[in-house]
């Protein structure tokens, strides 16, 4: 995953666009089952071990055949979008489970979702038509007024 020669290899948090075509009934390995209606999912994941975001987004662009975390199950079933990012030693990714929701159009998906480790209510939001980045990062520099800009990268198709 690239976006012109950005190239992405330290930690940090990102949001994971993807789009699923249709309805689907998809088994979540111990959440159980549950319809996921078509649209825009938005994952909120972090990045802080060996690789960092480079080897995540990796992990991400790519369906695998055993999955290990939530996302992965999902992930079989959509196409990689985008994904909007911050390079940062600074854990964002349960602040940003808490600013996505306030975007117009969000709706909570699967409440536990990428959060079982976590008190967040889930890491995973739906929206039928992909929200703005403009919007996500004014939420994000009012409330980290420090943090470098959230920037986008669109998989190599």
């Amino acid at each position: 995953m690239a976006a012109g020669s950005i190239v992405v290899l330290s930690r940090g948090t990102y949001v994971a666009f993807l789009h699923l075509p249709h309805d689907t009934d998809i088994q979540v390995g111990k959440l159980g089952r549950y319809e996921f209606q078509s649209g825009f999912y938005a994952y909120v994941g972090s990045a802080r071990g060996t690789g960092g975001l480079a080897a995540r987004l990796r992990h991400h662009s790519n369906p695998t055949p055993r999955p290990h975390w939530h996302i992965d199950y999902l992930r079989k079933m959509t196409r990689l979008d985008q994904v909007w990012l911050m390079e940062s030693d600074k854990l964002r990714e349960h602040a940003w489970a808490a600013i996505l929701p306030t975007l117009d159009g969000a709706t909570l998906s699967m409440r536990r979702f990428g959060a079982s480790d976590c008190i967040c209510k889930t890491h995973l939001f739906h929206f039928q038509r992909q929200p703005r980045l403009c919007s996500f990062q004014k939420l994000v520099r009012n409330r980290f007024p420090n943090d470098s800009l959230v920037r986008v990268l669109k998989p190599n198709r």
